[in-house]
């Protein structure tokens, strides 16, 4: 592979930034993630395949995808790595089991922490072997990280794997309201706190990011929690998780059917990402004055998926975006395996 000239990476880079702000000469600037289940505990193992799948498919922009329960492993939740249920591995304890238990829920530094400093030194080796486009690590809210804490599943069809909660999301947030806040105030903190050693250069002892993808997943879709508990359970530690990305960029993911995306526009966020192809979600082109991100819907990328669909979906969303730049990406992550022609259309489209 050719070597990048210092001019040419910093080119690349920059076009991810003058498209969010409107000011890109691109239509569009595209990606795709997935999870690399057999990779997502060896640091060195997931940076090599986070590579090799982003050089394959030649991505504009790349989401790092770390196994997605790595959030409350951060407190204690234990999963076994070798028993995967589809791409999640199956829990074997979570850090919270009662009421009581949200005291247990402390403030810690993401340097020291097992968990973080692993995607902290992944996230390094990351930028290093791909210095020429835009880095943006996933980020859970806070709300979402205790639900999972507590064993809780993010969306109400979609069981945890081994778990045997017997709280419910009310029952966490409301039973001990103060000590609920306590909890999401130390999640919040450690996790601004790990947000500024991601964007933090490299030579300063950061990772050197561009910027976060930062999910809510589960807590506003379907209506896992009303906008009342919203406001009060998940938007004060939004936005101090958001203040810690200081200037760097900010995707924000809002996931599946009813997911809102008009609650999320006075954020602190430069391109909002949400599933334009489920029930209650407005389409695409839809203005909130922010950029958006969209696409494909990320079913059809599973293998066998079908190709006149990619087709049509793509072609209608790149006809209601002729004069308005942005992020052409799946719905949310791609499914493993996944369709090599469903990737080819989408890294082709133009």
């Amino acid at each position: 592979m050719a070597t990048l000239t210092s001019t040419a990476v910093a080119d690349r880079r920059a076009e991810f930034g003058a498209l969010l702000h409107g000011e890109s000469t691109r239509r569009f600037l595209t990606s795709a993630w997935q999870h690399f289940v057999g990779d997502e505990y060896d640091p060195v193992r997931f940076a090599a395949t986070t590579v090799e799948f982003n050089r394959r498919w030649d991505w504009d922009w790349v989401k790092i995808n770390p196994r997605a329960t790595y959030y409350s492993e951060v407190w204690g939740s234990i999963y076994d790595p070798d028993d995967y249920v589809g791409v999640v591995p199956r829990l074997v304890s979570p850090a919270i089991s009662t009421v009581a238990d949200l005291a247990s829920i402390r403030p810690l530094d993401p340097a020291a922490n097992p968990v973080l400093s692993e995607h902290l030194l992944s996230s390094r080796l990351i930028r290093e072997q791909l210095p020429d486009r835009t880095l943006l690590q996933t980020v859970f809210s806070p709300l979402s990280v205790l639900l999972q804490l507590a064993g809780l599943p993010l969306y109400l069809d979609d069981p945890v794997p081994g778990s045997a909660a017997q709280l419910t999301a009310d029952e966490l947030l409301r039973s001990d309201p103060e000590g609920a806040h306590a909890a999401l105030a130390s999640i919040a903190q450690t996790f601004a706190d790990y947000v500024e050693l991601l964007v933090a250069p490299l030579d300063e002892g950061g990772a050197g990011l561009d910027g976060i993808f930062y999910a809510v997943t589960g807590t506003a879709s379907g209506n896992r929690v009303d906008k009342e508990a919203f406001l009060e359970f998940s938007r004060p530690y939004d936005q101090q998780v958001l203040a810690a990305a200081g200037g760097s960029q900010v995707v924000f993911h809002t996931c599946r059917a009813h997911s809102h995306p008009d609650w999320f526009t006075g954020y602190r966020v430069d391109a909002l990402h949400w599933d334009q192809f489920q029930p209650g979600n407005p389409p695409l082109d839809t203005d909130f004055g922010l950029a958006v991100v969209g696409g494909v819907s990320s079913e059809l990328f599973a293998v066998g998926g079908d190709q006149t669909e990619v087709a049509r979906q793509l072609d209608a969303t790149l006809a209601t975006r002729v004069h308005r730049p942005f992020l052409l990406a799946p719905s949310c992550t791609i499914p493993t395996p996944a369709e090599p022609e469903s990737l080819r259309r989408l890294r082709d489209a133009h």
